[in-house]
């Protein structure tokens, strides 16, 4: 299966047993194949990684709210529409899957939807932002126990 940047998948059940993290979404909730992740390569990296979606929006609105007020930012959460609805693409909650997990890609009349090019966009540049602060911080962690 060709994973492309920008689509929506659907994890494996067999994916969340293996991972044994709590604080994963879980998959098949309520016997629904949700939630569903997008994909998203990092600019450095070959490494598949998926930021999960929640049609929570009202409850992340709050939440996004409170970071800008708190940092004046928020690059953690990116409410949009997809598939004429608004959801919650949660940079926060992005973690990494290797292909062999992944079921299978989300399609409406069976054709494949993607994200729009626009909230592709602000979604990527925010994901190589919180990456790019991560290590940073790593970094900075590191020379800091040297001097110490």
């Amino acid at each position: 299966m060709l994973i492309e940047t920008g689509y929506v998948y659907h994890i494996k059940e067999e994916y969340f047993k293996v991972a044994r993290d709590k604080k994963l979404m879980r998959n098949h909730e309520n016997g629904n194949t949700r939630p569903t992740y997008l994909f998203i390569r990092n600019a450095n990296s070959k490494i598949l990684w998926f930021a999960p979606m929640s049609s929570k929006v009202e409850k992340y609105k709050k939440i996004q709210e409170e970071k800008i007020k708190k940092n004046g930012t928020c690059d953690t959460i990116v409410i949009e529409k997809y598939r004429k609805k608004y959801s919650v693409f949660l940079i926060q909650n992005i973690f990494l899957v290797t292909k062999e997990y992944i079921d299978h890609i989300d399609t409406s009349r069976d054709k494949a939807v993607p994200v729009v090019a626009g909230t592709q966009k602000e979604i990527t540049t925010k994901v190589n932002k919180v990456f790019r602060l991560k290590a940073n911080r790593n970094k900075f962690n590191i020379s800091r126990c040297r001097q110490d």
